[in-house]
């Protein structure tokens, strides 16, 4: 049975309050939980563009004033443990939060920082997106050891593509998996108050929900009477498996009730926040309570692909991006995450894990900036047997390299398949019928 301390059930009462909701119906749904072995879910948060760990996880209150930036440190509610001041909220969750403080890599580019950090292997040289003989991402390779009901994904990507000067990011597809493995990007519903859209086209799934099942049906007709004619082709055989998913989803599975965000407790809605950021984050919950075994959120503020937001590559207005932004929306959205899941009694069950590109330069730019810096950054875990209030590793007194336990993306993924049931150091084959190590790394004891 899942049970709440005293302290816990206190400060479920001033989170949720905000939300109009009580606490005997949170630790109501909480009843209803077990503990399971292992996760079940996946929810991956990606920090497109690299955040800053001074102005995140590890700040560095003593370290001289052109390193430490402008922002104070706030206690959170596990001892000895600080936050940037800018996450009033993720504070008081920190009980939940395994903090990795100590990872590092060589790769200084996004599109080589990414590929590392989100498929826990180093880049092949020239790596580009959609290569099949790129490593699958953790999202991708979590679906591929699971076994969801028909009509739904096995991976699914939220809001938007990943993408640099208009070059598209590897590491997001199901690589050397196979085109059937690659996070299916479902696009935030249309006309919604947060404008869910993309100037890019991809393999998205943007779902109509005021289509009918009789209109539904009779396309399905009209599309087979068209592929009759012209013969079944490579690419129609390659969209075939994606396109019946979209068609079941459609026609009442509990996905598309799940994309629905109409359908949610407006209380929770506001919790969230009415914003992308947000509302991209409460979908992540509701597709995987639906059935999606693993969600991945590019959290960012605004609508990347459209033009209007901002990422974590902060060269330039570092501090004003991040108070002004950045650091309020991904703070309410990822501490109402939190709550949600817990008073759903789902935090157990769902491994939420934080990744990002890399960390941020010790010293300030001309800009008031913060450049690539590979050397040192932090990326988190919670919920899915993860042993929340700790901190593993650590950086040296200014933010510049590891000074305990190092550790690499290949060791955080390797982590994270554990708690997911996965033995990091399974072989897979890929199309060609060649085997692969999916993980190079080892995990760390955060159990």
């Amino acid at each position: 049975m899942f049970k709440v301390k005293h302290t816990r059930r206190e400060i479920l009462q001033s989170t949720v309050a905000a939300a109009g909701l009580t606490v005997p119906t949170v630790l109501q749904l909480q009843a209803q939980a077990t503990l399971p072995i292992n996760a079940t879910r996946c929810i991956v948060i990606y920090c497109w563009g690299g955040i800053s760990h001074y102005e995140s996880w590890d700040p560095k209150p003593e370290a001289l004033s052109e390193l430490r930036g402008e922002f104070s440190t706030i206690q959170t509610n596990v001892s000895g443990v600080r936050f940037s001041e800018h996450l009033p909220l993720m504070s008081q969750h920190a009980d939940k939060m395994a903090i990795v403080r100590s990872l590092f890599h060589k790769q200084g580019g996004h599109q080589q920082g990414m590929y590392h950090s989100i498929t826990g292997h180093a880049p092949p040289p020239g790596v580009k997106a959609l290569n099949r003989t790129n490593s699958p991402s953790l999202a991708a390779l979590v679906g591929r050891f699971q076994d969801p009901n028909s009509g739904t994904p096995n991976a699914i990507r939220v809001p938007y593509n990943m993408y640099d000067n208009g070059t598209l990011m590897a590491g997001e597809y199901g690589g050397w998996l196979g085109s059937d493995y690659d996070p299916i990007l479902m696009r935030t519903p249309s006309g919604k108050p947060f404008s869910g859209v993309s100037r890019y086209t991809s393999r998205e799934l943007d779902l109509k929900l005021n289509l009918n099942k009789d209109r539904i049906v009779q396309r399905q007709i009209l599309q087979l009477q068209l592929e009759r004619t012209i013969g079944q082709t490579t690419e129609y055989d390659r969209l075939d498996r994606f396109r019946q998913m979209a068609a079941d989803m459609l026609l009442g599975s509990d996905v598309r009730e799940a994309y629905d965000l109409e359908n949610e407790d407006p209380r929770i809605r506001a919790m969230y926040g009415d914003h992308i950021g947000g509302q991209s984050m409460l979908l992540a919950r509701r597709l995987t309570e639906a059935g999606v075994p693993v969600v991945q959120v590019c959290a960012g503020a605004g609508d990347l692909a459209g033009g209007n937001g901002e990422n974590w590559d902060t060269h330039r207005d570092n501090f004003k991006k991040l108070k002004d932004r950045l650091l309020p929306i991904f703070d309410r959205s990822v501490s109402a995450l939190f709550t949600d899941l817990e008073m759903r009694g789902l935090l157990e069950e769902t491994l939420v894990v934080f990744l990002t590109d890399f960390g941020r330069t010790p010293k300030i730019n001309n800009n008031a900036g913060r450049d690539h810096y590979p050397a040192v950054y932090s990326m988190a875990m919670a919920g899915g047997g993860i042993q929340g209030g700790q901190i593993y590793g650590s950086s040296d007194s200014n933010g510049a390299r590891p000074f305990e336990n190092p550790c690499t993306p290949g060791d955080f993924h390797a982590t994270a398949l554990t708690a997911m049931g996965i033995n990091p150091h399974s072989e897979l084959k890929d199309q060609f019928d060649r085997p692969f190590q999916i993980c190079n790394g080892n995990p760390l004891p955060l159990f």
